[in-house]
């Protein structure tokens, strides 16, 4: 008897099949010493090489005294259109076994190399970053929907420049939802969270995810909505996310345009019939040449729609420079769970970049710092600057911290500067305005003269 095992089976081309994967980690595990071919891989952090099965390869395998076999194989998938495009093989594995072992091994044999090659795979797991393919790339079935490096960004909670308590509450957040399966299932809710990051630019939205992925060792799925043709390429990228994943979109509102179409339409509704046209017929030649049609509605059911607990244990993250211009439904309770606001620096996340760049945990001219910072508004990353060593020699705590004083000084100097022209053009804008109504008066008081 046999049974077959596709890489990406015939009814889901765009998903690989997980039995495949664990199946793959199994035998390399355990019998890449009965092979004459190997398959052979090294990461950049791997200190021996992960070794597979070569395909047309065969081995035996014994489950309480019962012997299967096990051939890796091949087929190019044959195709009477003509293309540029290089054929790939669909590889696949047989499972061969005697009738009479049936029930023996569909009950027990097949869920212990599933389990056992799932264990494996968990131990020999690099974390990885994915981003999601233009779907006009996706020609090769088995590549298509993602493509990933190795997830290697250094950021922790520890080095994190934010407000501790703050911090400790997300912490307490993450690890109540890691051991929430319980939890989740009892109410009924899909296992996920939402988390909205927002603020200016340089104030750590992108460490933030990085630090959460590392606290969690979860893969990240950073996905470019412009890259997504439309709600069924993104629901299809949705089926093929990992479970125990964080799922980003960066600068949402500058995504697409999802951000209050609803207004827009009944804005609309208030301006001349005419003027609507026009702007429609407009509208209509800019939507025609837009890559991505993806809508408001496909993002929200791509969040908390019946397809979003296909996998389970998931962190959805936005990040917004702008809260105040996305759509409300965006991120309501229950899409964005946690809204996490990360602003300009203060003391106390000043201290923890001082630790980090300068390895001092107090200073005389902290105090003198902390009462600039609440001044003038400086982010992480303006701070940063000021504190990174300028040499090979290493940092200078003395000469970084009067360097990052004089910094934020002259910014103060620059923004009071800005503040008194903008004044000043805006007392001129006013004075002419004046002038003007002042002029219009007269010319209708002499003609009722005359």
């Amino acid at each position: 008897m046999e049974i077959r095992f596709d890489e990406f089976p015939d009814d889901a081309r765009f998903i690989r099949n997980h039995a495949y994967a664990a199946i793959e980690s199994y035998l390399s595990s355990k019998f890449t010493d009965q092979v004459s071919r190997l398959k052979g891989e090294l990461s950049k952090k791997s200190k021996s090489l992960l070794l597979a099965m070569d395909e047309s390869e065969a081995v035996v395998d014994v489950f309480d005294r019962i012997k299967v076999k096990w051939i890796s194989a091949s087929v190019t998938p044959k195709t009477k259109s003509i293309s540029f495009r290089p054929v790939h093989s669909r590889r696949y594995y047989v499972l061969i076994f005697h009738p009479k072992y049936r029930s023996k091994v569909l009950d027990e044999y097949l869920n212990y190399v599933i389990e056992e090659g799932k264990e494996v795979g968990v131990r020999n797991r690099k974390r990885k970053l994915y981003t999601n393919n233009p779907s006009n790339d996706w020609w090769d079935y088995r590549y298509n929907l993602w493509s990933h490096v190795v997830f290697e960004h250094p950021a922790r909670f520890e080095t994190l420049a934010m407000n501790p308590t703050k911090k400790q509450e997300l912490i307490n957040d993450l690890i109540t939802f890691t051991n929430g399966k319980e939890y989740y299932a009892k109410t009924g809710k899909a296992w996920k969270r939402g988390y909205l990051l927002y603020g200016p630019p340089g104030t750590g939205k992108s460490s933030m995810i990085a630090a959460i992925a590392n606290f969690l060792s979860y893969n990240v799925y950073d996905i470019e909505l412009t890259a997504v043709a439309d709600n069924t390429e993104l629901r299809k990228l949705l089926t093929d996310i990992s479970s125990k994943s964080v799922v980003v979109i960066e600068d949402i509102d500058c995504s697409l345009d999802l951000t209050g179409q609803r207004k827009k339409k009944d804005d609309n509704k208030k301006k001349d019939p005419l003027e609507n046209l026009e702007k429609n017929n407009d509208s209509n030649h800019q939507d025609d040449g837009k890559k991505s049609k993806v809508t408001l509605s496909g993002l929200l059911n791509f969040i908390d729609g019946l397809w979003s607990a296909s996998g389970g244990e998931r962190i959805i993250i936005f990040t917004t420079n702008h809260k105040e211009k996305l759509d409300p439904a965006l991120i309501r309770s229950g899409r964005m769970d946690h809204h996490i606001e990360l602003s300009y620096c203060k003391i106390e996340a000043f201290k923890i970049l001082a630790k980090n760049y300068l390895n001092i945990d107090s200073h005389v001219l902290f105090d003198k710092i902390g009462q600039l910072l609440e001044e003038v508004d400086m982010t992480p990353a303006d701070v940063v600057e000021f504190l990174m060593p300028k040499s090979i020699e290493g940092a200078d705590a003395d000469g970084n911290l009067k360097n990052l004083i004089q910094g934020i000084e002259n910014k103060r100097k620059e923004e009071a500067k800005q503040k008194a022209e903008a004044e000043a053009e805006a007392a001129k804008e006013k004075a002419n305005y004046r002038a003007l109504k002042l002029a219009r008066s007269l010319k209708l008081f002499k003609k009722k003269i005359y």
